[in-house]
């Protein structure tokens, strides 16, 4: 199956049936624990990650990464087996040592990004089909608190940028000590109107 094609079904699952693309793919579930305006701390569950890391810029990486990981839900495994797509999608610049987290996920790894999609809820390590592809592999993450800004429009580096330095800026205000490297989580097809777009900015925080 072709790059081109798995980004199609992949979207036609995020867009479940609306003519406008509003996904209805499952999320991972959360509590609000506090919210102001277009800022929110979450506390989410422990969660499967699949990922894979790709060099290149944040775009030039990302139809890759995509790829490789749509293909390992669509069947692309040692059993076959297809898994339900969720949503987001997260992209994150990253350390060296891919701390990371939850939804499609994108690091940086200096020159490389490392993209991840979360596994349906409740997903195991032991229960998940063996992917074909040696460059997807999995990752087990804790229950955590997250700081988001929402924001609509495209999701993009420099958005990414604009929305972690705002949400940054309101951490520090109210004394929160980040644990991690903001991510882009994006929840919509690419056909999706910009201004219907959700998309956030998430960190860790204690």
């Amino acid at each position: 199956m072709g790059a081109w094609s798995l980004l199609l079904m992949t979207s036609l699952l995020l867009a479940g049936c609306s003519v406008l693309g509003k996904r209805e793919s499952a999320e991972p579930p959360f509590t609000v624990l506090e919210k102001e305006g277009e800022i929110e701390i979450r506390q989410y569950g422990g969660m499967v990650l699949a990922e894979t890391v790709v060099d290149g810029g944040y775009g030039q990486s990302s139809g890759q990464a995509f790829s490789r990981l749509a293909g390992y839900i669509f069947g692309k495994n040692r059993s076959k087996q297809k898994l339900s797509m969720t949503a987001p999608v997260l992209q994150e610049p990253a350390s060296e040592k891919l701390s990371m987290t939850a939804p499609v996920m994108q690091q940086k790894q200096g020159n490389s990004w490392v993209m991840s999609f979360v596994m349906p809820e409740g997903s195991t390590l032991a229960s998940l089909p063996e992917p074909l592809d040696p460059s997807v592999t999995f990752r087990e993450v804790g229950a955590k608190k997250v700081a988001v800004i929402s924001y609509s429009g495209l999701h993009s580096e420099s958005n990414l940028r604009s929305y972690a330095e705002k949400l940054t800026v309101w951490l520090g205000k109210r004394g929160f000590r980040s644990l991690s490297a903001p991510r882009a989580a994006s929840y919509d097809p690419p056909w999706t109107i910009p201004f219907l777009r959700r998309n956030e900015v998430q960190i860790d925080v204690e």
